[in-house]
């Protein structure tokens, strides 16, 4: 994967591209499951924070008509099923907008690997065109939208750090420590629906408060399930868990350790078994697209 860091790129005057986007990746601090809706939803607690690294959106606006260009194709992947063009779809429908986009993914973030890839592209998407397009909604409003896509899009939409309940809607802004994270990807991808499907996984987790929860050691409930059913998954975290507090993210491949100086995070990365992918970052409390946007944009009017 490529290493380097998105304020890397964004604080380098010779690289500046205001149509080029970022796309962050997450991590899930912690994750609790505190039960099952009858439409088949969980109930959920967890903390989000987003990572100095991931992947960019290269947006131009097409003014001759309305249509939304992605590339490059996706093998498997219809183009109406992809999440940017879904997004994408959904803010011309929403606002009237008669433009369009070419929109170009530059795919650095593991597909199935727990870091929120395709979320974040369809909230970049969202908040991106947002402003190319002149639509002007509010943030609450895109937010609303995003959760059509997926319960973690209003995180990304909404671009700070936060701590979410209910199915990912109810969002509490917070500023966890920001740490250092090595973040790996096993030789294996996971399938949300099929964690969440498990009949061994915890549904009846207590709600707790947000000072409680942050203030108690951070457990994932979907850990175990995936530890169980992916040997990958367990020699990793295994692994891991010889130089720091590590976990699953969200429901994984991916899993994380983490640590308060980059130059241990650095010292760690450089030891990992090679059958195993990831890089180091910065954990982050306002999203670097957001960052972007006020840099490039919106420097007096654009709040989160």
């Amino acid at each position: 994967m490529k290493t380097y860091s998105f304020s890397h790129v964004l604080s380098s005057p010779e690289l500046d591209q205001p149509n080029r986007f970022p796309s962050p990746a997450k991590l899930n601090l912690f994750l609790y499951i505190n039960g099952k809706l009858p439409n088949g939803y969980h109930e959920l607690q967890t903390l989000f924070q987003f990572l100095d690294f991931g992947d960019w959106l290269e947006i131009d606006i097409r003014e001759q008509d309305d249509q939304i260009l992605i590339t490059p194709e996706i093998s498997g992947l219809k183009t109406e099923d992809n999440l940017i063009y879904r997004a994408a779809k959904l803010l011309q429908k929403n606002t009237q907008i008669k433009q369009g986009a070419n929109i170009h993914l530059d795919k650095i973030l593991p597909m199935g690997g727990g870091v929120g890839g395709g979320s974040s592209n369809a909230g970049t998407a969202l908040v991106a065109l947002n402003v190319l397009w002149k639509a002007n909604l509010p943030v609450h409003e895109l937010a609303k939208i995003g959760l059509m896509l997926g319960a973690d899009v209003p995180i990304f939409v909404h671009g700070h750090a936060a701590f979410a309940e209910g199915v990912g809607e109810k969002i509490t802004y917070c500023e966890p420590k920001e740490k250092w994270f090595v973040v790996l990807k096993p030789a294996c991808s996971i399938s949300t629906a099929l964690i969440f499907n498990a009949p061994d996984l915890v549904r009846n987790t207590p709600k707790r408060t947000l000072k409680t929860l942050l203030n108690s050691p951070y457990e994932n409930d979907c850990e175990k399930v995936v530890r169980n059913h992916y040997a990958d998954v367990e020699k990793a975290l295994n692994w891991l868990l010889e130089y720091a507090p590590a976990r699953l993210t969200g429901t994984g491949a991916c899993v994380f350790a983490e640590f308060d100086r980059e130059i241990d995070a650095q010292a760690c990365f450089q030891q990992k078994p090679a059958e195993l992918s990831g890089f180091v970052a910065k954990g982050l409390n306002v999203s670097p697209l957001h960052q972007m946007l006020k840099r490039y944009y919106l420097p007096n009017l654009f709040t989160i």
